[in-house]
């Protein structure tokens, strides 16, 4: 991408952040129906998981607009001033779990599938519990491109906010902070690379699944709890949903994952018309894993 380009697309987004929540909504469903109508891998796609999950598509559907909502809100979450508050009301449910967490005095450690509007869990975090309570760090996949890696990384650094990348680096940055009594937060439906996690069902069908969140509650001591949020009509705000495990986690790579995987599935199943069932979850993981990651580390 040229650099002209990059700063075009850059200001482009500057300018959606300016506009209202509602505004960006209503350009997103017909959206996320435009990319369904033109990508027939996508398309193929979103039906497939869907149906894998024994999810009618007079239900599905709904979350071909939910995607381009997805994808609107982002500039907005992403671009406004540190110091702003979300650009809707948040209320949250089951708080009292975290608050639980924090009075024990142990890291925690959350996880969220790719449902709901699943970026501004994090920023609601902060801004209700980061102030005296500590950071709450996320892990994220640095963007391929410049632009959108600076954009990114600056808008997950945030007041009572910090980011890990997905690297050794950042897994020790993540064990440090939990053994601070901080926060982590983790999306556990995403494909790991090669090396970093296990085949565990998902839906009824194998998916390669991270280890990572067992290894850190393990290795820590620290809470785990399951979070995702709701995105409302009409841009009138989000709702927040806390919750526990409902079984123990195993200390076995492979039991922990299937265990999370069920987990992530009865959330889905609360919304299952604001997940991204478009996301590439049943890929086969990119090579190179554990030891390009530690190469990469070494001095």
């Amino acid at each position: 991408m040229t650099r002209l380009m990059a700063i075009f697309l850059n200001g482009f987004m500057r300018a959606l952040a300016q506009l209202p929540l509602r505004w960006l909504h209503a350009v997103g469903a017909p959206l996320g129906w435009l990319v369904f109508a033109v990508s027939p891998t996508y398309r193929r796609r979103l039906r497939s998981h869907a149906r894998q999950a024994g999810v009618p598509w007079a239900v599905a559907r709904a979350a071909v607009a939910g995607a381009g909502r997805s994808m609107m809100e982002l500039p907005l979450l992403w671009l406004r001033p540190p110091e702003a508050p979300l650009p809707a009301p948040v209320h949250w449910e089951g708080g009292e779990l975290i608050e639980r967490a924090h009075a024990a005095g142990r890291g925690l450690v959350m996880l969220t599938p790719h449902l709901g509007c699943f970026e501004a869990i994090a920023q609601s975090y902060a801004q209700r519990y980061g102030a005296g309570r500590g950071l709450m760090t996320v892990l994220y996949r640095p963007a391929r491109k410049p632009w959108l890696r600076d954009l990114v990384e600056a808008a997950r650094r945030r007041p009572g906010l910090d980011a890990a990348p997905a690297t050794l680096a950042g897994v020790r940055q993540m064990m440090r902070a939990l053994k601070r009594g901080e926060v982590i937060g983790l999306l556990p439906d995403q494909v790991p690379p090669e090396g970093l996690g296990v085949w565990a069902p998902f839906f009824g069908r194998p998916a390669y699944t991270m280890t990572l969140a067992s290894r850190l509650v393990q290795q820590t001591g620290a809470a785990l709890l399951l979070v995702w949020c709701e995105r409302l009509p009409h841009g009138s705000g989000y709702v927040v949903r806390v919750s526990e495990l409902a079984e123990p986690l195993p200390q076995e790579p492979a039991a922990a994952a299937a265990v999370i995987n069920r987990a992530m599935e009865g959330l889905i199943l609360q919304c299952p018309q604001q997940y991204l069932w478009g996301y590439h979850r049943y890929k086969n993981p990119r090579s190179g894993g554990l030891a390009a990651l530690a190469a990469k580390e070494s001095p």
